[in-house]
């Protein structure tokens, strides 16, 4: 199955009190270029989980976003600044008593000011922690995979259509190439008639003449190779992975082959079927901008 670059992912886990939560969005890109977004407590994490994805993804902008909640009480510990709490305090008498208020100065006030008391957390455990963290990321990365192959399916399918639609203009193609060489012969003893009367003309140089123009128009070899394109196309999107990128070496051939094609077949019958199959290589190629 192939893979498309755009998809979503999502995943949690929940250890010890501690909340993982990873979300993984992709889009196309030429190579693959991660971001990862986390708090700087958990920065130290992200090569890791660079080389993971990089595992698992070959191509794609990706964006990971990760939030880690500790909602436990083990290793943690309130501290009380006594030496700023004296100073809130001694502040406090002194406003009461310039301004004569009579309040007196208690807990609850205390406790709202800031910096007196502190939550103190122990250092986290950097294996632990990426352990636990793993099993929400590869939860996410499997949910996104699971997109892009969904995805990858459809582009597929849309493209065997388009190819299918190519290779019928193909055909029409062979059909009408052997009636460019007779009609040119006909237009070409029309026009010497006019032109001559009644004159002869050698029927050795006007067979010349037909054969030079037949040699000049000949598509034949310009098909055949668009035809073997086509087939490595299909051959191609039968493979399972990183196929992208022959893909698009394939499509860039048969545009390529087709111009050729155009503009060697002189005729105007020919040229509708030429821009009905180019139309529809430049949707092929459109598509294929978001395979993997």
């Amino acid at each position: 199955m192939i893979k498309s670059m755009t998809g979503f992912g999502r995943g949690t886990y929940l250890n010890g009190g501690k909340e993982y939560l990873v979300e993984i969005k992709s889009v196309n890109h030429r190579y693959l270029d991660t971001s990862v977004k986390t708090s700087r407590a958990y920065g130290y994490l992200e090569p890791k989980i660079r080389e993971l994805i990089s595992k698992r993804l070959g191509r794609g902008k990706i964006d990971v976003n990760i939030w880690i909640e500790d909602y436990g009480t083990d290793g943690r510990t309130v501290l009380v600044d006594e030496g700023l709490a004296d100073l809130y305090v001694n502040a406090l008498a002194q406003l009461k008593e310039r301004y004569s208020i009579n309040d007196n100065i208690n807990l609850v006030l205390l406790s709202r000011f800031p910096d007196i008391l502190r939550v103190k957390k122990d250092e986290d455990d950097e294996d632990a922690v990426w352990n636990d963290l793993q099993q929400a990321l590869i939860s996410a990365i499997d949910s996104l995979v699971e997109m892009r192959y969904k995805e990858g399916n459809q582009l597929k399918n849309d493209i065997l259509e388009k190819s299918n639609v190519i290779e019928t203009n193909i055909k029409s193609i062979e059909n009408r190439a052997p009636l460019v060489v007779e009609e040119y012969r006909i237009k070409l003893n029309n026009r010497i008639k006019d032109l001559l009367g009644d004159n002869q003309v050698d029927p050795s140089r006007l067979e010349q003449e037909i054969a030079y123009f037949a040699d000049r128009c000949s598509i034949d070899e310009e098909l055949t190779r668009l035809r073997s394109h086509i087939k490595q196309l299909r051959q191609t999107l039968e493979t399972d992975q990183g196929i992208g990128r022959k893909l698009d070496f394939l499509v860039q051939e048969m545009n390529r082959e087709i111009n050729t094609i155009g503009s060697k077949a002189n005729d105007l019958e020919i040229t509708k079927y030429v821009v009905e199959i180019k139309s529809e290589i430049e949707k092929v190629r459109e598509q294929i901008q978001n395979i993997e």
